[in-house]
């Protein structure tokens, strides 16, 4: 598939990986509190916590998921307003810009998951880096600067 085939469906990919990211970010801030997630609670406890977990260890930690939530959904809309201007403009610096934006968040969300030993969560960043990465830095060598 040539490039002018191919851009539009890695633009599409990425606000699809938008559209995930925002979905995520509600769920996050808004149902996290359900006992569907009790066991990724006490995961995120059980690293913490040797022995008994206080009671308000919880209410912490579900405040932290609550607060990253909507994080989350606002790296999705800026998410989308840049990937919306890269794409309208073929900018090739946005592009580059959200490149490396991700490789300065991943190292260190890697780095922070590994010391506790959260190993969900690399596989998470590991997905995310696959999912965005390659469109982008498709996307990046192939745009004209605006």
């Amino acid at each position: 598939m040539t490039f002018p085939k191919l851009r539009p469906w890695l633009v599409c990919w990425l606000y699809v990986l938008v559209l995930v990211h925002f979905a995520t970010g509600v769920l996050m801030s808004w149902f996290i509190q359900l006992h569907y997630f009790a066991s990724y609670h006490q995961l995120i406890l059980s690293k913490f916590w040797s022995l008994e977990v206080p009671p308000a260890a919880l209410g912490l930690e579900l405040w932290w998921v609550n607060l990253f939530g909507a994080t989350l959904q606002n790296l999705a809309v800026f998410m989308g307003l840049l990937i919306y201007t890269a794409n309208r403009f073929r900018s090739r610096v946005l592009w580059g810009w959200m490149v490396v934006g991700f490789l300065v968040w991943a190292p260190q969300d890697i780095l922070i998951s590994a010391q506790k030993e959260v190993w969900m969560h690399l596989w998470i960043d590991g997905f995310a880096l696959l999912a965005l990465l390659p469109p982008l830095i498709i996307l990046w060598r192939y745009d004209r600067e605006a």
